[in-house]
């Protein structure tokens, strides 16, 4: 289809706008990704699109037409971390103390089923100005559990429209669709909504994809929890929610930056207290948890300990 089309559709105003289905919106994506629109017409069509509210069905859509130009490798026994493309500004990233914990584990607990941590990243997205995992990627050695998916390598047509976003310099569908396409074709998916409704969303969009999604409130567009929080998760057709609280674990962690920079970040997890450790353990005792590796939080804990 014309791709005016498609702009008009979402950018008419409240009484014009109208849904598109799942295989317009693939059409739509599919010309962003292949340049067959103009640069103004892909800012004119994501900000209208994302003015009128996206359906799940359309970014559905938006889903299966990425899902066409990626590169897949798969990292069995793996579970996806979903983190989000446009930075973190208040706390550092825990991932590079996960590769340790892990391999101690491992050691003690070698009736668990082996569990690989998949990550991606890109140059930074908008909207804010921080710190992406590509970045502390070039910063840390590698490991055996740890895999990292480069965009540049596995989705370069989105990571080519990076500008174009920036001068934009809003959230778009991209920053929801783009954080679980699951370039490891992993198992088991995990992501992060501070807002509720985003729960159903990512729950549903997402879902076709993996064995098991898990969505956990957390800050920043991370998987990686800092305070006290809820995970959810469906369960025969439902939303199953269960809480955790840090200090039932003995961990009180109150920190917060900002704008933490490179060194700032890389030098916590170089040189880890005692409470970024038991943050850090905790979070992998979560991703246990949502891989099934264990009956309960309580027990992936106690095993980590």
């Amino acid at each position: 289809m014309n791709f005016k089309k498609y702009i008009k559709a979402v950018g008419t105003g409240p009484k014009g706008n109208k849904d598109l289905t799942t295989d317009e919106v693939s059409d739509a994506i599919e010309q962003i990704l292949t340049n067959k629109a103009t640069q103004a017409q892909i800012g004119a069509f994501l900000i209208a699109w994302r003015t009128k509210l996206e359906t799940n069905d359309e970014l559905k859509g938006a889903i299966i037409a990425l899902r066409k130009f990626m590169k897949f490798k798969e990292v069995k026994d793996s579970i996806e971390l979903g983190y989000s493309f446009d930075g973190r500004c208040d706390n550092p990233f825990l991932f590079p103390l996960f590769e340790n914990i892990l391999e101690e584990f491992y050691k003690k607990n070698s009736d668990i089923k082996r569990l690989n941590l998949v990550i991606s990243g890109d140059f930074l997205q908008p909207a804010k100005i921080g710190l992406t995992t590509k970045e502390i990627f070039a910063n840390i050695d590698k490991g055996q559990y740890i895999h990292f998916f480069d965009r540049v390598e596995y989705l370069k047509e989105l990571s080519d429209i990076t500008q174009i976003r920036h001068e934009l310099g809003l959230r778009t569908a991209f920053n929801t669709v783009e954080k679980l396409l699951n370039p490891s074709l992993s198992e088991y998916g995990v992501t992060t909504a501070f807002h509720k409704p985003y729960v159903q969303k990512y729950l549903d969009i997402f879902a076709p994809y993996f064995k098991e999604i898990v969505v956990v409130k957390a800050s920043e567009g991370s998987p990686e929890v800092f305070k006290d929080g809820k995970f959810w998760k469906m369960q025969d057709g439902n939303i199953i929610e269960e809480s955790f609280c840090l200090k039932d674990y003995g961990i009180t962690y109150d920190k917060e930056f900002e704008n933490i920079t490179l060194e700032e970040s890389l030098n916590i997890v170089k040189n880890p207290d005692e409470q970024i450790l038991k943050l850090a353990r905790f979070n992998v005792a979560l991703y246990l948890l949502f891989s099934k590796r264990v009956a309960s939080l309580d027990e992936a804990w106690q095993r980590l300990n």
